[in-house]
């Protein structure tokens, strides 16, 4: 196996036996972007000879002083402020732009001992479906999905280790799905959102990736995310015996054949493993949850776009011009209604998915579509982000052209290290037995 190949788990274990030396293990990465850059196109920005000096730096810290994520490859999303390198958010008005100053998140990550690869791209300012330049590794003619399309493509073609995203709303699951591997979306605010271009406070969260659980686990250690305390004699997480809900929401009649199929694969394969599955169907009181996600994204829009639209308008996308413009003319009072309504939800759901295991939903539609005009719907995606809830997405599956498809799993807020021992045990069945294969997929 090639160093690129490696997850962050297996890497951090070769550098602690010094089987490996983070600038082996970098050059190794680059020759994997250098290798397929031309046709995943997945970064903003990327300067090998900075990725070495990091690597160097990093070889020569001692070893009782390493973080836990020393020498561990992380691509940035370029919406996500790099004191050292640009964050331009795809967009003419930041060309060039600089700030000297981490976001929050990449100072937690710095501080980590991670290796810092590049910034990765994304839709502009990560609030559009337009996309940018880059390509799904696994068919060059379909959309690696968005905004955090760069991060997903370089984790899913094996350029990175990990990756970080963001998420307003579908726009860290929807990639995981179409990339064929995890992607987890935390409780909301469960993680620190300063120095992040912001869109919508009310629904913008970090997102993370990764080619396993054990690896996600990783970054919720050093990000400090914890459940309320479990008794020490809880046993570890069996499917077998557990109980899950297969949910199809209220845009199911959005889906297509691939998820379709994916669902009821997933749940022939929890009850296969000795797992109680139960399908339902959320209250009549949620079924508006889509149009309050609409609405309080366009109203945070307003806000947030304004100082764009007064600088420089002619440079701003006409969707967020809409923002701006309130096109829709969303009133003050629809707004309130919006934002009270999924309020008053938020511990509804929490009481629903508490009753399992995890609730089993669908990520996307289906496969990554064809063109790369568009990064696809987030619409079974916004509904969990409206309601703050963490979620992850499980690869395994795939459509009726061999592309991945993954399906999202569920938990109250504030679950999100039960949400990932859960996930950890679902995705060994979904990896194993789903139908879908990484390592072939992308020929190595």
């Amino acid at each position: 196996m090639e160093p690129y190949q490696l997850t962050a788990t297996q890497m951090l274990a070769k550098l602690k036996d010094r089987s490996l030396t983070v600038e082996e293990y970098a050059r190794s990465l680059l020759s994997r972007i250098e290798q397929r850059d031309a046709t995943v196109k997945a970064w903003a920005y990327l300067d090998p000879t900075y990725v070495i000096r990091q690597a160097r730096e990093l070889d020569q810290t001692p070893m009782d002083q390493r973080g836990p994520l020393h020498g561990i490859a992380v691509a940035v999303k370029d919406v996500i402020y790099t004191k050292d390198m640009p964050t331009q958010f795809n967009s003419s008005i930041y060309e060039g732009n600089a700030p000297k100053v981490d976001a929050a998140s990449v100072a937690i990550l710095r501080k980590a001992g991670v290796l810092f690869l590049g910034k990765t791209t994304t839709t502009e300012f990560a609030a559009t479906t337009v996309g940018p330049k880059t390509s799904n590794p696994h068919d060059p003619t379909r959309t690696p999905g968005g905004s955090s399309s760069g991060s997903g493509a370089a984790v899913g073609d094996l350029q990175a280790t990990l990756g970080l995203g963001t998420q307003t709303g579908g726009s860290t699951i929807r990639p995981g799905s179409f990339n064929g591997i995890y992607a987890f979306k935390p409780t909301w605010n469960a993680i620190s959102r300063e120095g992040q271009k912001v869109y919508a406070l009310l629904f913008d969260t970090l997102g993370l990736y990764a080619r396993s659980v054990d690896d996600l686990e990783l970054l919720a250690d050093v990000f400090a995310l914890h459940d309320d305390a479990l008794p020490e004699e809880t046993p570890p997480f069996q499917v077998q015996g557990a109980k899950f809900a297969m949910l199809k929401t209220m845009v199911w009649p959005e889906v297509g054949a691939g998820t379709a199929a994916a669902m009821e694969k997933a749940a022939d394969l929890l009850r296969a493993h000795g797992a109680e599955v139960e399908e339902i169907a959320l209250p009549p009181e949620f079924d508006d949850m889509p149009h309050y996600h609409r609405v309080v994204l366009h109203a945070e829009g307003r806000v947030s776009f304004l100082p764009e639209h007064r600088t420089a308008a002619d440079k701003l996308h006409g969707f967020l011009v809409g923002h701006v413009e309130n096109e829709h003319k969303y009133t003050r009072a629809e707004q309130l209604r919006a934002w009270d309504s999924m309020a008053a939800l938020r511990p509804k759901v929490d009481a629903i998915s508490g009753r399992y295991a995890a609730i089993v939903t669908p990520s996307v539609p289906d496969e990554a579509p064809k063109g790369l005009e568009s990064t696809g719907s987030a619409n079974f995606c916004s509904i969990w982000t409206g309601l703050h809830t963490p979620t992850v997405n499980v690869p395994g599956f795939k459509g009726e052209n061999g592309m991945p498809i993954g399906l999202t799993l569920v938990a109250p807020r504030y679950h999100d290290r039960h949400l990932l021992t859960v996930a950890k045990a679902v995705g060994r069945i979904f990896e194993a037995e789903g139908g879908w294969d990484r390592k072939s997929s992308l020929g190595v």
